[in-house]
């Protein structure tokens, strides 16, 4: 069974950006590529077990396990040596990429505190799309009581869009809540 918000693009979202930008080829239209989870492990180096909290929380978030990234150079200034895990990431690509996007616009981005909306100035340029969460909270997979500490995701959304304009046109019309701009 496909994903909802993967229906919702193919029978809504591609015939309206077609006729937006005036696309004559389907393949032109732009579509979500892939999205990327990445979060650091600052104490990875003096407790161990962060390592498995947030391997934990990333594979519960995104149901898929993380790869753990190491540092490539050797930085004297904060006791970091190469080949030091600083961090995990996940790549999520298909079917898995459309379920997360989902419950990332419709579940976690309303348990923001204060939020007015997505602000249009992380785009690339070419059409990618960047947030930085806070917490890891806001996601309804995460348990308060099983978390050693409170940490920030950074959420990659990579598009095939080939500007900016018409990368957030397609968030837009999938859900993303943009701000207004200011009168």
């Amino acid at each position: 069974m496909a994903p909802r918000l993967k229906e919702i693009y193919e029978t809504k979202v591609r015939a309206a950006l077609a006729k937006r930008f005036g696309y004559s080829n389907p393949m032109q239209v732009p579509r979500l590529e892939k999205i990327v989870l990445n979060r650091g492990i600052g104490t990875a180096k003096d407790n161990p077990k962060a390592i498995e909290g947030a391997v934990g929380d990333l594979t519960a978030i995104s149901g898929q396990k993380p790869v753990l990234t190491k540092a490539r150079k050797s930085i004297a200034q904060f006791k970091l040596r190469a080949g030091f895990i600083v961090g995990c990431q996940v790549t999520l690509r298909r079917d898995r990429m459309y379920e997360f996007f989902d419950r990332l616009v419709n579940f976690a981005i309303p348990q923001i505190r204060d939020f007015r909306g997505m602000s249009d100035r992380s785009f690339d340029g070419r059409g990618n799309f960047n947030l930085g969460l806070n917490e890891q909270l806001i996601f309804p997979e995460i348990d308060y009581d099983d978390i050693a500490s409170i940490a920030g995701v950074t959420v990659t959304i990579c598009t095939t869009a080939g500007n900016d304009e018409e990368g957030k046109a397609l968030l837009s019309e999938l859900g993303m809540p943009f701000r207004r701009p200011s009168r």
